[in-house]
């Protein structure tokens, strides 16, 4: 539900997430092995790899034999399984690691930014997070520095800010590094359609760019907007809310992921499937 940010093993600054970047197929699993489905729910691409990501840019990492590597919307492989974990394209670049460093290739499979840091997050308006000399901060497409290491932690840039960390609370940056939300929360997300979840006292809300709070902190767990809906939690169920705060999909699931063109993945009895806007099932879910 949130945006990963990589730091040799994996690192959330958020809560877990299922869902980054628009694509028009989603990854399934049956029988232990993943393909991709359509909006449908027609299977698109056969099952076949030990795990599969986003497709976004018309790439979607996978996984074989212990490495990662590409496929393109037909199903064929484009950039070898090679590296030791592969998130999906954003801005045209992808991150990827080897050997416990971080760098970011292009759609041929080449470093476009070659993998020196020991943590990374996406591109996003043009930067991405780093850790450098163990503080994080932002480099451009060419790997040049453009905001100095000084945050204990750092999110991709979404709708012009980023979410940073500083002295244990978290709050907003812009493209300049000046901070436009002083930190003040526990946990900080990315914006889309102009709000953003963040954790107060132990629950999550939501704020507008200002800062203000638009939907007051009341769910044990919450993702970011996408396609009009979040993804919040009640108890140990999973359901969605629409930008007012109220539930357009009621709380019903065990887990439940970011919705893309159309459709979220959910978990019930620990199986995945996929659900519409209206919560009707387009993948029913199975083994």
């Amino acid at each position: 539900m949130m945006t990963k940010v990589w730091k040799l093993t994996p690192v959330l600054m958020m809560l877990a997430a299922c869902g980054t970047s628009g694509g028009n197929l989603h990854p399934v699993a049956m029988n232990g092995k993943f393909g991709y489905i359509n909006g449908s729910g027609k299977i698109a691409i056969q099952p076949q790899f030990d795990q599969a990501g986003d497709f976004a840019d018309g790439l979607a990492p996978i996984s074989m034999a212990g490495k990662w590597g590409y496929v393109n919307t037909a199903g064929k492989i484009v950039i070898t399984p090679q590296f030791d974990l592969a998130d999906p394209f954003s801005g045209g670049l992808a991150m990827v690691g080897s050997t416990g460093k971080m760098g970011f290739i292009g759609k041929d499979g080449r470093y476009a930014v070659n993998p020196t840091y020991d943590g990374a997050g996406a591109f996003g308006d043009g930067l991405a997070p780093v850790v450098m000399n163990g503080q994080w901060g932002y480099i451009n497409e060419k790997g040049s520095i453009l905001i100095n290491p000084q945050f204990t932690e750092a999110a991709p840039f979404s709708e012009g800010l980023a979410a940073v960390q500083i002295g244990g609370q978290e709050g907003y940056i812009d493209k300049t590094g000046k901070l436009t939300i002083n930190p003040q929360f526990q946990v900080a997300g990315d914006f889309h359609d102009g709000r953003a979840v963040v954790e107060v006292a132990n629950k999550f809300g939501y704020i507008d760019k200002g800062g203000k709070l638009i939907i007051n902190p009341q769910f044990d767990g919450a993702g970011d907007f996408r396609d009009g809906l979040a993804t919040v939690s009640l108890g140990s169920r999973f359901g969605f809310i629409s930008k007012d705060g109220k539930f357009a999909i009621n709380p019903q699931f065990e887990r439940a992921g970011a919705f893309q063109d159309g459709i979220a993945p959910v978990w019930v009895n620990g199986r995945q499937g996929y659900v519409d806007k209206s919560g009707k099932f387009v993948w029913n879910p199975a083994v």
